[in-house]
């Protein structure tokens, strides 16, 4: 394990990025975080917790500065309404481009994002189409955003997500087919993988499924 890297986790109040943050720190990592709210991020003499949004600029350039590696874990709860977050997230990003040079860019998205929508069983389809449509749609966005820009991106999408401690690690599929099986997958199990990409990435410039095993 890759020790004492500069880990910033964008969207770290709830989720997986919480759940990122403390394991990072677990891990002897120096972590720097950014969400509107710090109030249940973990005390720890090597936690900057920084207050602010996510699109706005400024607060997305103190986040990030000197960082070995950025992990974005943003996410609407249960809101299924149209957002724009992601893409308003990514035009801000965008604009530090050469300042985050080709340092590991970690982005949770989903299963059912981008090109990975056309691999879903009838099923996953007609259940994104009902419930999550606005959302990925606003996600997909952000993917072909990345995928057009210089940055070192990997694009990290879970089955639905589910609370617990995982027996293991999760199952990951990065080559797609028509068709393929991406069931559900622990929050936990997807913070320790994004927090191992970010000690020492696998998976660059790729787009990693994960699911239970």
């Amino acid at each position: 394990m890759s020790k004492d890297k500069a880990i910033s986790i964008i969207g770290a109040s709830a989720g997986v990025g919480l759940l990122c943050s403390r394991i990072a720190l677990e891990r002897g990592h120096r972590v720097t975080t950014l969400s509107r709210s710090v109030n249940r991020l973990p005390e720890h003499p090597n936690l900057r917790a920084l207050r602010g949004s996510a699109t706005d600029l400024a607060d997305l350039r103190r986040a990030s500065e000197g960082a070995d590696a950025l992990l974005v874990t943003l996410g609407t709860g249960m809101d299924r309404k149209p957002t724009q977050l992601y893409t308003d997230f990514g035009r801000a990003l965008l604009q530090l481009q050469s300042a985050l040079g080709q340092i590991p860019l970690i982005v949770l998205t989903g299963f059912g994002a981008g090109d990975s929508a056309a691999c879903q069983g009838p099923l996953a389809r007609l259940f994104f189409r009902l419930f999550l449509q606005a959302v990925y749609a606003n996600k997909s966005e952000l993917e072909a955003m990345l995928e057009r820009s210089s940055l070192n991106w990997m694009l990290v999408r879970p089955g639905l997500l589910t609370n617990g401690d995982p027996p293991g690690p999760a199952r990951v599929q990065a080559d797609y087919q028509h068709g393929m099986k991406v069931g559900s997958v622990s929050r936990l199990a997807v913070a320790r993988f994004m927090v191992e990409q970010a000690e020492q990435p696998s998976f660059l410039h790729r787009k990693p499924a994960l699911s239970a095993r």
